[in-house]
């Protein structure tokens, strides 16, 4: 079941494979990057299997019931699941067309799409193919964010997580510039080139393993800045809601979604709009109102009724 690629991909696999494991499956997830370990290690009781470790995955296809996959790799485990017989999931991330044409070879027998957006998208893609190769059976499991792991007391600063272009950084820098009274908080990112202003009302911590976003980022987090370019869903948004952290974001479809009714929409372009909510925000009163809009739509969010549907999905393919 490979592999990890960016951090909200990585943190839905985790949080998805561990129901199964919870269940009494045996999970492993097989990497297809190269990284620092060369041994396979255990990993909240999934058995992770680096690059490194030199393997034979088609060893480990031959003896696994189902294979599940993503991203980029999903051809080259398709190609494996059909030429050992073994049925594959697909986990769905974005609405990029690769995404989708990928499945389009024939072989999944179940897509797992992360927002209801998703799978309309998905739908009108599969409309110009024949039902041959479209996936035996489609799902939506938003990603699982479990409230009381992320839960904290909010800070005082306004937070943008991955400050690339893409994701906003530009918004952050201004912001800064324009509020020189607020704090900041830029929380690198894994991937693209940041945007780090170097202002005295901005902290730059370091990219943030999953495990320790409550200590290290939502407990210093008064405002959450998600002025994406794209977002499929917005995991982050809905973790910081789970300690009643407001979130302004650009209205994607995936946040808009996502966020519901405790979302604040401001267009990525309107910085006038972004202060002017930032200062309304930053007053008690309206404070109160929207942190607790925020940790009702956390409590909406609850992922436990998906995670055993997905479960029994998973489990109707191994038999």
């Amino acid at each position: 079941m490979p592999p990890q690629h960016n951090a909200g991909a990585e943190h839905m696999l985790v949080s998805m494979l561990r129901p199964l494991v919870e269940r009494g499956h045996d999970v492993q997830v097989w990497l297809s990057r190269y990284g620092k370990a060369s041994e396979t290690y255990d990993y909240r009781g999934i058995q992770v299997v680096p690059l490194e470790a030199r393997l034979d995955f088609s060893a480990a296809v031959r003896k696994a019931d189902v294979l599940l996959s993503h991203l980029e790799c999903v051809p080259s485990t398709a190609s494996l699941a059909r030429g050992y017989g073994k049925p594959m999931v697909v986990l769905c991330h974005n609405t990029h067309r690769p995404s989708f044409r990928d499945m389009a070879a024939g072989g999944t027998a179940l897509a797992v799409y992360n927002s209801q957006w998703m799978e309309a998208e998905a739908e009108l893609f599969f409309a110009e193919y024949p039902k041959s190769v479209r996936p035996g059976t489609e799902l939506v499991v938003r990603p699982p964010v479990f409230a009381d792991e992320y839960a904290t007391k909010p800070g005082k600063a306004v937070t943008l997580i991955n400050c690339n272009a893409e994701k906003g950084g530009h918004v952050l820098e201004a912001l800064a510039r324009r509020m020189p009274e607020q704090p900041f908080l830029a929380v690198r990112g894994a991937y693209g080139e940041q945007i780090l202003p170097d202002l005295p009302n901005v902290e730059i911590i370091e990219h943030v393993d999953g495990a320790a976003m409550r200590e290290k980022v939502y407990a210093r987090t008064k405002v959450l800045l998600m002025p994406s370019a794209y977002e499929s869903w917005g995991r982050t948004g809905c973790e910081a809601m789970a300690s009643g952290i407001p979130v302004v974001a650009h209205p994607t479809p995936g946040l808009c979604e996502s966020l519901g009714e405790a979302g604040i929409f401001v267009d990525r372009g309107d910085l006038d709009g972004h202060e002017a909510v930032l200062r309304r925000l930053l007053q008690p009163a309206e404070y109160r109102l929207a942190s607790k809009r925020a940790k009702a739509r956390s409590a909406e969010l609850d992922p436990s009724a998906e995670l055993a549907a997905w479960c029994d999905a998973v489990e109707g393919l191994a038999r």
